[in-house]
């Protein structure tokens, strides 16, 4: 069939025959020796791919000429069954430039033109959508390709290639299928690899490939206009994949329309022993190292490098078998960092000795890399400080650089531990239950359990379940295999290509030959030695130091948000200090009541029948709390804690359980009855809108009063030792200004009672959280009372949203992926919403009380996303757990640059 039948068969396309408007729109942009129309900053129309493509032709780099299709493009035809003519128009002018450029020509069997058709977003996206190579092959094309090049099994390969490509990327035809049928012939013919085929069993291969076409009822489409129409097609759909729509789900990727198609001149790297295919990164990936750092393969083609059908070879090696060429790649490796001024990440082709650049990109490295590189760069002068912050390093590659390392190295080693050993093909350590799919991976992981994912090799498909493991175990697969790059980008440990391991899928099992392992054991990985460790191996904390203290200097000196930390006991505030928390924006007292001998004295509190009672069982707990916050106060000296009294509603300290009941009736002298009532007493059918926060305080003051006493007895008791002491008491859950009045008056009260009978004088304020919408709205009237707001985001994101962020999981994900919500609102705040809320709090409470200090203590305070909105606000502070505190430092150091650009 040809293009004009197909394309009648699919019904047409949308948009043939319209004009307007069409003729006034560039869709297509070319970029080669003869003319470039494109530039980098053009990402968003063009992709990553074909902007780069286009900077690097007009610079004069050695790029294989072709055109790019526009994003635009993705989202007006992607799910089309055929290119309206408008576009084709273009595309024929772009055919045409890259045929007059080349001398050669889309379906010339003499003089034949093939041509690569890849995606490109706008943010990199590895593997996760569709290529094809050695477009525009039929019979006809094969011969000619062969006369012209001499090269008959060159031809032949080529000719494979695209058939097995082309029926399973753009048909979807099995790809089990194609790689049974060459493994087989393989076999037949005692080839131990793809290479040892010669040129009569590449045309035996092809007839075969070309069976699995008919057996599956299609027919393998001769004319190439029709391979070039509908291979884009596919690049376009392959936008909205599953692996592709995962991927930037994981990765937060939003606001992109699609994918741009890259139509690109073939370049070969398997015409023989002269030609070679390769990826390199311009530093190395997994330590930052100024050295070039990937792999290559003699007379192969770019799929070859990555699949692992091959095991590569070292950059370093090409210096030895091609000397010209790793020359000239040394130095353009070096032209492509100062031009783009990061580590970029590079495909490349050698021809005949004859070097092609496919492709720059920003390379992905891991937390380490990303840090040493930002601060060599600075050091090289590649780069400003300002730039480096900006660019170079990501809120998530501090994040990698806290994960924890293994305890004792020696020890595992020293007891014969180590099942194998592999390419350390991502740093870190990772201990797990083994598993050996996807989907187990994200199942496991989503009932607490910690996972490790070992495959052969990964696919994208495998992206949600790598995502979801600890680390990622292959068998095959090199140090730019998709697992190594993949698990790079995540921070993830990874081991590859762990040839000495065995992994049956079927029985899901793992053996070195001598030990096996099943589903569920315990296993951990090495990605920095690629070690394969047996059993639960210890995990230790990371150690923050060298060139991140350096690259963290500078964030801090650039930024204005100040960044706390949410600690509940002094071991966490010394934590957080040592990551530079500047104080600590949260105390949850409650957190304190659970442990053995309070949550005694607490469920005496809560059955006690009358004041009095409940005033014994307080005079028990207010030892510990004193205790609990004399510590926090010490390892915080000269920083502000603000702690937040007592928020959750009663039940929540009493069994639930019958049995548990009765023994606690039996330990406190009590009839089991009495207890059962007084459970049932307290329950409620929507606690979080129940009897809890302020309103316990209000309902029993002895509550607020013996938390404030807590609070300033210890603050005296630090003074009275030289310790700088400025604590906050913060007021949960109010919605009424009269609420705030009620406890400010008690705190204020204790407060005096203590300070005075002390004789100390201590600087202390007392506040509120707003987590209610009503307290967003009268800000200005709290503010008469509260010296700071505290902003509680996740429950504030609960009331104003009406959801439960404890019940989200059985539809939010569906709410993301049909694009209701672009993102969870319980991860990266609600700015339309939640946003619009903490805007009129900041802007009314500031405007009642100028020297109002507001901060946020919700989990969105480590969120990269939300700390752009918190800084454009002009919050003073962030609060977030311990290890996010480098992470929200980075954040806001970002934000900070941000606005100074944008405000001139």
């Amino acid at each position: 069939m040809d293009r004009r039948a197909w394309r009648a068969a699919s019904g047409g396309a949308p948009g043939d025959g319209v004009a307007g408007s069409r003729a006034m729109t560039k869709h297509v942009y070319q970029f080669g020796r003869a003319g470039t129309d494109g530039r980098a900053s053009m990402r968003e129309l063009l992709g990553g791919k074909g902007a780069n493509l286009a900077e690097m032709a007009a610079a004069g780099l050695p790029v294989p000429p072709g055109f790019t299709i526009t994003t635009e493009v993705c989202a007006e035809v992607g799910a089309a069954g055929a290119l309206p003519d408008w576009l084709w128009a273009e595309i024929d002018q772009g055919l045409a430039g890259l045929e007059q450029e080349l001398g050669l020509s889309l379906g010339d069997a003499k003089r034949p033109l093939l041509v690569s058709v890849r995606s490109g977003a706008a943010v990199s996206m590895p593997g996760m959508m569709d290529t094809v190579l050695n477009l525009g092959m039929n019979r006809a094309v094969v011969d000619g390709l062969a006369a012209r090049s001499g090269k008959p099994r060159f031809a032949w390969d080529a000719y494979r290639r695209f058939l097995h490509m082309f029926g399973d990327v753009v048909l979807g035809l099995p790809h089990e299928a194609f790689e049974h049928a060459i493994a087989e012939l393989k076999r037949e013919r005692g080839a131990d690899s793809d290479q040892a085929l010669d040129e009569a069993a590449l045309r035996e291969l092809a007839d075969r490939y070309l069976s699995i076409y008919e057996a599956n009822g299609q027919a393998f489409p001769v004319d190439p206009r029709e391979q070039l129409e509908r291979a884009i097609l596919a690049v376009f759909a392959s936008w909205e994949s599953p692996r592709a729509r995962k991927y930037r789900e994981v990765q937060g990727i939003r606001g992109l329309v699609g994918t741009a198609v890259n139509v690109q001149a073939m370049v070969y790297g398997n015409t023989g022993p002269r030609s070679a295919t390769g990826v390199l990164f311009t530093r190395d990936p997994a330590t930052g190292e100024r050295e070039l750092y990937g792999e290559y393969l003699v007379d192969a083609q770019g799929e070859d490098v990555v699949a692992g059908v091959r095991t590569p070879k070292p950059i370093a090696e090409l210096a030895a078998e091609m000397p010209e060429a790793h020359a000239e790649l040394r130095g353009l490796a070096e032209q492509l960092e100062r031009h783009f001024r990061c580590i970029q990440d590079v495909e490349f082709t050698v021809e005949e000795g004859r070097l092609f650049l496919l492709q720059t990109r920003t390379g992905k490295r891991t937390g380490a890399a990303a840090v040493r590189i930002a601060v060599d760069m600075v050091e090289e002068g590649l780069v400003t400080r300002e730039d480096a912050i900006a660019r170079l390093v990501e809120p998530a590659h501090v994040d990698q650089l806290l994960h924890p390392r293994f305890a004792d190295e020696a020890r595992y080693r020293r007891e014969g531990l180590v099942l194998a050993k592999g390419l350390a093909a991502s740093p870190g350590a990772a201990v797990g239950r083994l598993v050996f799919s996807a989907e187990d991976a994200e199942a496991w992981r989503e009932r607490g359990e910690r996972v490790v994912l070992a495959r052969t090799e990964t696919s994208p498909e495998d992206v949600a379940g790598m995502h979801a493991a600890q680390g990622v175990l292959t068998t095959r697969g090199g140090m730019t295999s998709h697992a190594a790059v993949v698990a790079r980008g995540w921070g993830k440990p990874c081991v590859a290509g762990c040839g000495a391991l065995v992994i049956d899928h079927r029985l899901e099992t793992l053996t070195d030959g001598t030990l096996t392992l099943a589903k569920g054991d315990w296993i951990s990985l090495n990605g920095t030695t690629g070690e394969v460790i047996r059993g639960e191996q210890v995990l230790a904390e990371a150690v923050v130091s060298g060139k991140l203290d350096v690259f963290m200097g500078w964030v801090d000196a650039q930024r204005v948000l100040r960044v706390r930390a949410n600690a509940d006991t002094p071991k966490d505030a010394a934590a957080a200090r040592k990551l530079g928390a500047e104080g600590i924006g949260l105390v949850r007292t409650e957190h304190m009541f659970f442990e053995d001998e309070r949550i005694v004295s607490m469920r005496k509190m809560i059955l006690a029948t009358d004041v009095e009672g409940r005033r014994a069982a307080l005079a028990e707990l207010l030892p510990h709390q004193r205790a609990d916050f004399e510590g926090i106060f010490r390892a915080m000296d000269g920083l502000p804690v603000t702690i937040r009294l007592l928020d959750p509603p009663l039940h929540e300290f009493l069994p639930e359980d019958p049995h548990a009941q009765a023994q606690l009736a039996k330990a406190m002298g009590l009839h089991p009855e009495r207890v059962r009532q007084r459970v049932l007493a307290l329950e409620e059918e929507n606690p979080m809108l129940g009897h809890r926060g302020c309103r316990l305080g209000i309902t029993h003051p002895e509550i607020t009063e013996m938390q404030a006493r807590a609070i300033f007895e210890a603050a005296v008791a630090v003074a009275a030792d030289g310790v700088a002491v400025h604590p906050e008491v913060m007021v949960p859950l109010v919605g009424h200004a009269r609420e705030l009045a009620h406890q400010k008056a008690i705190v204020e009260r204790v407060a005096r009672e203590v300070l005075g009978a002390a004789g100390v004088e201590v600087a202390y304020a007392v506040g509120t959280m707003i987590e209610v919408p009503r307290a967003a709205l009268i800000a200005g009237a709290l503010a008469k009372d509260a010296e700071f707001f505290s902003f509680g985001t996740n429950d504030l994101t609960q009331l104003t949203m009406g959801v439960s962020r404890d019940d989200v999981a059985s539809f939010m994900p569906q709410m993301i992926e049909q694009g209701i919500l672009p993102e969870d609102p319980f991860r990266s705040i609600d700015v339309e919403g939640v946003g619009e809320l903490v805007r009129v709090a900041v802007e009314r409470g500031r405007a009642a009380r100028a020297d109002l200090h507001l901060g946020i203590c919700g989990e969105h305070g480590g969120d990269p996303r939300s700390i752009e909105l918190f800084a454009e606000l002009g919050l003073d502070y962030v609060s977030c757990s311990p290890f996010r505190v480098p992470v929200a430092r980075l954040a806001a150091a970002q934000a900070a640059l941000a606005i100074r650009r944008a405000t001139g």
